[in-house]
């Protein structure tokens, strides 16, 4: 008879990415021996997961208004993990294994009105000895605060409240899937059996040594022939009997036993041994998978602040080009308008210029017209006579040009003197 099998286990925000290494098939060197790497193409996301479960939750909880105080060791999410045997899956067939593990997936999703969105990654492992699905989710209860307001909050506590808590779980997956159709047993309550309650890990060991008793159940031990009493002859009963008995049934019924007994101790080392490498072996893993989490994660901040670098970089390298461009337009403005301003300016002072000389030509060509007028109606003489006196008299030339360099020679012999 198959059983309808649904554990849980709680997980710090430490111990979360180890499990996300595995669920997801990160890492190829898989220290369990179940998985078959030839298979791992066939598993397959009901809820999948783009990023770490550490770098999920931080999105989770950015994105979700949650009241909680969440410290180091706080239970910050659970792994259920939903499964049967494998006589179970291959009665059943791929098309109702798939439809088994979706209505799984519906059962905790309104277990406790959790909600889908609460739900992190959801993987079903076909690699493996037996179908299963690995379920991340964070503990949410629907609560209310001191005010009365409806307050959502991340309480693995409240979550699971109750020392029924996971006896509850039993019975509402266990009547889901059978309402469903599936043909499943309930397993036995814990109270009614001396079991405990174990996690994937231990189940697995637990496994390996139920495996081991039952190879040593199936050994057989060749105990030697026990003589019949009525073959001894009657006239040794007396004495010779019981020599016969000691040296044919005890003394070799007792070396046996030792044998066995030694045989026992030494296959109780061996376990022990086993189980301690075992132990190291799950350790070094838990270790192992721990740093490639954490290398992971580092490779991937790196990776982020390289990106982020490029990005300035590009973006100052852009705002560079953008300010050298507008100052050299904002030159080339300026220098279009000032020498346009000059040019005016220039046209300007040159045109003035020219009318000024036009002016004194003008005023040259009238005082010659009046000296010759002024000679002419005075009966002066010549006319050249008569600046040349005037100019003689007043020590003042009528050539401009002349008397600003009689001025400036002046000026320099005062200056000497």
């Amino acid at each position: 008879m198959s059983y309808a099998i649904v554990r849980n286990e709680k997980l710090t925000r430490a111990e979360i990415n180890g499990k996300c290494t595995h669920n997801d098939r990160k890492s190829k060197n898989h220290s369990n021996k179940d998985i078959d790497p030839t298979k791992t193409h066939l598993n397959y996301y009901i809820k999948k997961n783009e990023l770490t479960y550490t770098k999920e939750l931080d999105k989770y909880l950015k994105e979700n208004n949650l009241q909680c105080h969440l410290r180091s060791n706080s239970i910050i999410m659970c792994q259920m993990v939903f499964t049967s045997d494998q006589a179970f899956f291959d009665k059943i067939g791929e098309k109702e294994t798939k439809r088994y593990f979706d209505e799984c997936y519906k059962f905790i999703c309104n277990y406790k009105n959790l909600g889908e969105k609460n739900i992190i990654s959801a993987v079903v492992h076909l690699d493996e000895r037996a179908p299963h699905m690995h379920l991340m989710f964070v503990p949410v209860v629907h609560t209310k605060d001191k005010e009365g307001n409806d307050i959502d909050k991340i309480c693995a506590r409240d979550f699971w409240k109750g020392r029924d808590s996971y006896r509850k779980l039993q019975d509402a997956y266990f009547n889901h899937v059978k309402l469903k159709g599936f043909d499943l047993e309930r397993g036995m309550f814990v109270e009614d059996t001396d079991r405990k309650h174990y996690t994937v890990e231990e189940y697995k060991k637990i496994t390996n040594y139920e495996n081991t008793k039952k190879i040593l159940s199936k050994m057989k031990l060749e105990l030697p022939d026990t003589p019949n009493i009525n073959d001894i002859k009657v006239n040794r009963l007396s004495k010779k009997r019981d020599e016969k008995i000691l040296e044919e049934i005890i003394r070799p019924k007792d070396y046996l036993i030792k044998e066995l007994y030694k045989d026992n101790l030494s296959l109780h080392k061996e376990l022990s041994k086993q189980s301690k490498v075992i132990d190291e072996a799950e350790k070094y893993q838990k270790e192992r998978d721990k740093i490639l989490a954490d290398n992971e994660e580092l490779h991937n901040t790196v990776k982020h602040l390289e990106h982020e670098y490029k990005l300035k970089n590009n973006n100052l390298d852009f705002d560079f080009r953008n300010r050298k461009r507008e100052l050299e337009e904002e030159f080339e403005e300026r220098t279009f308008n000032l020498e346009y301003e000059y040019k005016g300016k220039y046209h300007k002072l040159e045109k003035e210029n020219n009318h000024l000389h036009k002016i004194i030509d003008k005023f040259y060509f009238a005082i010659d017209k009046f000296i010759e007028w002024i000679c002419q109606k005075f009966s002066l003489g010549d006319s050249k006579e008569l600046v040349n006196n005037f100019e003689k008299d007043t020590n003042i030339s009528l050539d401009p040009e002349l008397q600003i360099k009689k001025e400036e020679i002046e000026k320099e012999w005062d200056l000497e003197l």
